[in-house]
């Protein structure tokens, strides 16, 4: 083959130059069509949280009803830590909406004993009001049985919230869910039988599978209490990873039930139910956990 000229090889240099800045637009120039599906897949990467909810609607038991924090054996939904209006609670709504915002936009559908298979009901309610963020705190009446062996089964109470979250995308896809993490019951056992009123009040079936014979500490009654412990943190096992799957849900990673309360969170006419005080420190960890930056 015979060797180029030089005129012939500075032609082709051009040829080849041009080639390559062509190729190299093509490769990772700005007027490179976005290839197909990247777009949705950076929308599906984009935050969905809003930190800054404008309506919250609230499901679970008596801890969220405010019971026997004012007075014994009664709802106090004025004191809750969701929805309530009580000053010195500043409630979640009051922290999001403000006072006026809290009463006109807030909503408490709780239900003093309940469990999570009364979820879905609950949060048929709560969606029919449309919020735009519903809490969730529901889980102690299922540990909170006539023994340890009526508690709720794991597979059983996975099951409740599963069909309480699909009750609430099913009405309202873009709701928010906060999940609230099922309180240290044995925590309570500790700090509660140090008072003997607290003791005597137990008695009369304030969760016996915890607390009932709050003296006894033979192998047996720890057996007990480990037995139900356990259960808890199983439950919160089920609470973050359901909530997981949904985008628009954050569960508190356990603060709930790592908080060390002490009695000045308890109730004076129960020793389980939290007090006022009980009520404002569930209020600040809900509200730290919704407006995170995550």
């Amino acid at each position: 083959m015979r060797k180029p000229s030089s005129r012939t090889r500075a032609a082709l240099a051009v040829v080849a130059a041009a080639a390559l800045s062509v190729a190299g637009c093509e490769a990772g120039g700005g007027s490179t069509p976005v290839p197909q599906g990247t777009k949705a897949r950076a929308a599906r990467s984009a935050p969905v949280w809003n930190r800054s909810p404008d309506s919250i609607a609230a499901v679970g038991d008596s801890i969220t009803r405010g019971f026997d924090a004012c007075t014994v054996l009664s709802d106090c939904p004025e004191v809750s830590w969701a929805t309530g209006s009580d000053a010195d609670v500043d409630s979640l709504a009051v922290r999001l909406l403000g006072v006026s915002g809290a009463a006109e936009r807030s909503w408490n559908y709780a239900v003093t004993g309940a469990r999570m298979a009364d979820l879905p009901a609950q949060m048929a309610q709560a969606a029919a009001r449309g919020p735009a963020l519903v809490t969730v705190m529901a889980g102690a009446n299922d540990a909170c049985r006539s023994s340890a062996s009526a508690m709720t089964p794991v597979a059983d109470f996975r099951a409740d919230f599963e069909e309480a979250l699909r009750t609430l995308r099913t009405a309202q896809p873009k709701t928010q869910v906060y999940v609230a993490s099922v309180p240290n019951l044995k925590r309570l056992w500790s700090e509660g039988r140090t008072n003997p009123l607290g003791k005597q009040v137990w008695k009369l079936g304030i969760c016996p599978s915890m607390l009932s014979d709050a003296d006894d500490l033979t192998t047996a009654a720890g057996r007990r209490r480990d037995q139900v412990q356990q259960r808890v943190v199983e439950y919160n096992k089920v609470l973050k990873e359901v909530c997981a799957k949904d985008r628009r849900c954050r569960f508190d990673g356990g603060a709930v039930y790592d908080y060390d309360f002490g009695t000045d969170q308890l109730s004076h006419w129960d020793w389980f139910h939290p007090s006022k005080d009980g009520q404002a420190r569930l209020a600040a960890i809900a509200y730290k956990t919704i407006t995170a930056v995550t």
